[in-house]
């Protein structure tokens, strides 16, 4: 099953890459990606291998993955904003048979295989250009060396794995997780009968491609006929708003809010067909201030275990919720309120010495560790974690309820709490704020939360933060970094 082969077929013309220098269609990104699968193969990146990716997002990435995934190799793209250090453990893990990236973004670390993108991708941006350069015969001639045998490998079925994707763990120990092209496949197809991404529409490429809410793009535009627009790494996200023509993108809360503060943004958020909005809690202040905009914004649960979505509203929402259960998943409550998932997009499991291991119970379900709980409607609300939770004189206490509670304060914009050693209860809440001019004091706080969550949950120590200590590459705050703080 040669998905970009299929697409080529099925959208032919329309656009499928839109680059802020060129476009390519779904029948030239056949022909790109043909191209760069060939140089793979001949610099010795062959099938069933993990193919280690590490380099900003551009059209140069998308098209590097694509090509991998015609090859037949599994890409795990890397965050390439960590140290050194950090991606040289990676790799360690990973044992890749190749490592992709520029030079500058390689050379402090050690693999047997190394490629300059340069070396493979030269020229298969400029897909007319590359055309023209092989007659049908020969463009023939590629479809029987090259397509033929990706078709006949068991890498192209759905069952066999393509993607090595890292969790953006809360915890900052990322986990490796493996996808099969089914997992992907069935990840893409609910989404969009929930969302359609048709020819003529548009995705803005705003999050990073080894993130698995970017992965996932790359097969919803493959099985909608949608294209993509990427911008070049230099470009930040509200430039790249209005350089494209944009009916869809997806979002993380903290970009929505900064996007919401700029008013040439703003216009170009208001003209998109569907924002899809998750990565974190989404506070209501926020999702007030989009719906008086007019922004339609869709909130979505998802995680890299159930690539990608697991939950997405029906449509533009105004009231904090994670939507219902898409097609092609299953979800349930267990005890403890933790979340269950299972389903066609189930991983694979987490890459191990022996390959990927997957832990589940007796009955097929994957524990999350998140926990909610499911309106008669089937909505689901997200309710926190079960690792962030800890016992205050002898109540369980859940950090992202006294979040919500301080979010849901004047011009209180972002909150985390964290457990404090307390000789009495054993633990009690402490909080860090991100707070405006006209929030209330220190004290005004601790009084309203006192009559909505009761003494018990409201923080004793209050801390207003300028900037925030985030998950390195993520816009995740770093909840164990606060931890320490409140420790010492």
């Amino acid at each position: 099953m040669d998905i970009v082969a299929t697409a080529a077929e099925r959208f032919d013309n329309n656009l499928a890459l839109v680059t802020e220098e060129n476009t390519l269609t779904f029948r030239e990104l056949e022909t790109a990606t043909l191209h760069i699968a060939e140089k793979l193969l001949q610099h010795g990146v062959r099938q069933e291998r993990i193919a280690a990716v590490c380099m900003p997002n551009s059209p140069e990435l998308l098209l590097l993955l694509l090509a991998l995934l015609r090859n037949g190799s599994a890409a795990a793209p890397l965050n390439h904003r960590f140290p050194a250090s950090r991606l040289q453990e990676m790799l360690n893990r990973l044992k890749p048979a190749s490592l992709i990236g520029p030079r500058n973004m390689t050379e402090q670390l050690s693999n047997p295989l190394k490629l300059d993108p340069e070396t493979l991708i030269a020229e298969s941006l400029s897909a007319k250009k590359l055309s023209k350069q092989f007659n049908n015969s020969t463009v023939q001639q590629f479809n029987t060396s090259t397509t033929q045998q990706f078709n006949n490998s068991t890498i192209q079925q759905l069952n066999n794995p393509i993607s090595v994707i890292h969790t953006s763990s809360s915890s900052g120990n990322p986990k490796a997780a493996v996808h099969t092209l089914g997992n992907h496949y069935y990840s893409a197809l609910g989404s969009n009968e929930n969302i359609p991404f048709k020819p003529g529409d548009c995705w803005l490429l705003s999050l990073p491609l080894f993130h698995i809410g970017g992965y996932a793009m790359l097969f919803r535009s493959l099985l909608g006929g949608g294209s993509l627009a990427v911008a070049k790494p230099e470009t930040d996200l509200a430039a790249a708003l209005k350089r494209f023509s944009i009916t869809h993108l997806s979002l993380v809360p903290t970009q929505l809010y900064r996007l919401l503060q700029d008013g040439e943004s703003l216009d170009c958020l208001q003209a998109a067909k569907a924002i899809l909005l998750g990565g974190s809690a989404v506070e209501p202040a926020l999702l007030k201030e989009a719906d008086a905009a007019g922004l339609p914004v869709y909130l979505t649960y998802g995680s890299t275990e159930m690539s990608s979505q697991i939950t997405t509203t029906s449509g533009p929402v105004n009231t904090v919720t994670a939507g219902s259960v898409l097609p092609y998943r299953e979800l349930a409550i267990d005890t403890g309120d933790e979340i269950l998932v299972k389903g066609p997009c189930l991983f694979q499991g987490y890459l191990a010495e022996n390959g990927p291991v997957l832990e589940t119970d007796n009955r097929g379900w994957f524990h999350t560790g998140d926990t909610g709980t499911l309106s008669p409607e089937g909505e689901l609300a997200v309710t926190g974690r079960t690792d962030n939770m800890f016992i205050s004189g002898g109540e369980n206490i859940h950090p992202e309820e006294i979040e919500r509670a301080l979010c849901s304060l004047t011009e209180v914009k972002r909150a985390i709490v964290v457990p404090k050693t307390d000789p009495e209860f054993g633990f009690r809440p402490a909080a860090f704020i991100e707070a405006g001019n006209e929030a209330p004091s220190d004290t005004g706080i601790t009084e309203t939360l006192s009559g909505m969550i009761g003494k018990l949950k409201t923080p004793v120590e209050i801390h207003r933060v300028k900037e925030w200590h985030l998950l390195p590459g993520t816009e995740k705050i770093d909840r164990n970094y606060y931890k320490t703080v409140v420790s010492k």
